[in-house]
């Protein structure tokens, strides 16, 4: 009997009749809010169970970050997901990990919604949700990179032809200035050659103007020479007639102007000694 009300009282301490019901009270208000779809007040509820009465029960917890998804507060409802991923539960853990999944991929994290869904198949089977989200982002996914590998083909063969296209307008251009280089190295040598050419000209030209100066020149000089010729001869001839008009013979002319030449002579050479004597300069210049 004693150790009866020993168990009894014992029951009693461990167990708080007046909490028990203040527990399953607020369970009853939260779970009312949230099958009504008023998850503000679900939250407000299931924070009160889990903060002030100390339930952390998967299903709580797990209403508890529905209701957190729902007014969207992500930051909240992922942390809550989170530490149910650990859940003994399968069933629990396998919705947790579907509702990261769902918020992954609302942030466009795909890769990490893929994982997180197929983690959720894992957990379990038998939910149908997870695996179907999981089929349909594995097919997007697919769709995604098999565009994206025809996009990188398309532009690896557009950048190829674009490489052609600018390879062989490079080769067009090195052509056009090596034909441009060609043609300026053919014109700089015909001005030259049309340089040299003129120049060859001008020479000519002044060896023309040169030879018929030098033409000009010895026929002046050989009419010159002509005319004292004819001159002379005239001059002779006049002399002749006048020798035959004195009758003086020619050789005896010729002995008179030798002696003439010969008077002349001396003439020149005491004019000479005349003008190198010293002067006197003890007499007057006159």
């Amino acid at each position: 009997m004693k150790v009866f009300i020993v168990i009894v009282v014992t029951l009693f301490a461990v167990i708080d009749p007046i909490k028990i019901g203040k527990v399953n009270s607020a369970k009853s208000e939260a779970r009312k809010a949230y099958n009504s779809g008023d998850y503000k007040l679900a939250v407000n509820k299931y924070r009160y169970l889990s903060d002030s009465l100390n339930v952390t029960e998967d299903e709580v917890m797990l209403n508890l970050a529905n209701s957190y998804f729902q007014t969207n507060d992500t930051t909240n409802a992922s942390a809550t997901y989170q530490s149910l991923t650990g859940s003994v539960k399968p069933e629990i853990r396998s919705k947790a990990q579907q509702q990261l999944g769902i918020l992954n991929h609302r942030q466009g994290k795909l890769e990490e919604a893929l994982q997180s869904f197929k983690q959720a198949i894992k957990s379990d089977a038998d939910n149908k949700d997870a695996r179907y989200n999981y089929e349909m982002l594995k097919k997007k996914l697919d769709e995604e990179k098999k565009k994206q590998q025809q996009q990188d083909q398309q532009n690896k063969e557009k950048e190829n032809k674009d490489n052609k296209k600018d390879q062989k307008d490079q080769k067009k251009d090195d052509q056009k200035k090596d034909q441009e280089k060609k043609d300026q190295q053919k014109k700089d040598q015909e001005k030259k050659d049309q340089q040299k050419k003129d120049q060859e000209q001008k020479d000519q030209q002044k060896d023309q103007e040169k030879d018929k100066q030098d033409k000009d020149k010895n026929e002046k000089k050989d009419a010159e020479q002509e005319k004292k010729e004819n001159k002379d001869k005239q001059n002779s001839q006049q002399l002749s007639d006048k020798l035959q008009q004195m009758k003086i013979s020619e050789d005896k002319a010729k002995m008179i102007l030798e002696a003439m030449k010969n008077q002349e002579i001396q003439y020149l050479q005491q004019n000479k000694r005349k003008a190198t004597k010293p002067k006197d300069k003890s007499k007057p210049d006159w």
